[in-house]
């Protein structure tokens, strides 16, 4: 008599179509809730360089969700993950940019000069922002394959990314109010370390007893983020939103209703997975497979809430 068959990691490229998938669907979507004043490949390029920059930060703190005594052996698994997500971080921010100054000069992408490029970097706070956080998804590759991953350095990675993914908040439409400019960073800041933390989660964690250990310690820190994301966001909508009207009658008000209620969607998923996931997890209860596939789910929505902020981002 054979024993339980063993839990099986699926391909990670099947995730990442998937999650790609995800956003080209969504941003779509967004298009044309928002018409005229969406742009697809504005969100389509935020979204993705946003993605790319949440899972990089997951990454980064996912290690300090372990005991002290498994710490190294989860740091040594993401390191390798980290490094690439960080990697296609700087890729994406870089593209990003160039569809930006596009927009702006009203030029196509393919004829934007280097010229133009370290221009707009260095003039306009949207260009500054980017390139803050450029360097620092170049900094998080650099940590991820040559520094050590000890605590401290773990601790410093996840600063520089949470600070890398704030800078592009410097620049948005809530930039003229000092409150909404804060509110904004700490929203984007708690939706990071909560979506990334659980794709964090995803890509390294590989065993039930693993899963036992760390599933805790995210939760707490969800339901801190949770907490954050709630408030920020209110401020935001009534910094941004000035009739209850807008919220059907304009563009950015119907972004925002759709975002809210998949926010709303995302919570009450999180919520249930909190008081039956956990205590099973935490029991021994769950197996591998079945917390990797109710991640998955939670990170589906999570990804779709996502490319809806982004698309508010870009929606004049």
């Amino acid at each position: 008599m054979g024993g339980p068959a063993p839990d099986v990691t699926p391909p990670p490229w099947r995730a990442v179509a998937g999650g790609v998938g995800v956003i080209a669907a969504t941003s779509v979507a967004a298009w044309a809730l928002a018409q005229p004043s969406n742009s697809l490949s504005a969100t389509a390029a935020r979204a993705t360089a946003d993605c790319a920059a949440i899972v990089t930060l997951g990454l980064a703190v996912v290690p300090l969700l372990d005991t002290g005594r498994y710490r190294d052996e989860l740091s040594r698994s993401a390191a390798a993950p980290l490094a690439v997500s960080a990697a296609v971080w700087l890729l994406t921010e870089l593209v990003r940019l160039v569809v930006v100054i596009a927009q702006t000069a009203a030029l196509p992408a393919g004829s934007v000069g280097l010229q133009t490029y370290v221009e707009f970097l260095t003039h306009t706070a949207a260009g500054r922002s980017g390139a803050v956080s450029a360097v620092a998804a170049a900094v998080v590759c650099g940590a991820a394959v040559a520094a050590p991953r000890t605590t401290p350095v773990t601790l410093a990675v996840t600063g520089v990314a949470a600070a890398g993914l704030a800078a592009r908040t410097l620049a948005g439409h809530l930039t003229e109010s000092p409150l909404g400019g804060v509110a904004v960073a700490v929203h984007a800041v708690a939706a990071g370390l909560w979506c990334g933390a659980l794709v964090g989660l995803l890509t390294t964690v590989t065993h039930r007893g693993q899963w036992a250990r760390v599933l805790p310690r995210f939760s707490t820190l969800a339901l801190g983020c949770v907490g954050a994301l709630v408030v920020a966001g209110g401020v935001g909508a009534v910094v941004t939103v000035a009739s209850p009207t807008d919220l059907v009658t304009t563009g950015y008000g119907r972004m925002m209703t759709a975002k809210l209620l998949v926010t709303v969607a995302l919570t009450a998923l999180a919520w249930r997975n909190r008081s039956r996931w956990l205590p099973a997890a935490r029991g021994h209860r769950t197996s591998a497979g079945l917390s990797r596939t109710r991640s998955l789910v939670e990170v589906a929505v999570m990804t779709v809430a996502l490319t809806l902020a982004a698309a508010l981002a870009v929606t004049g």
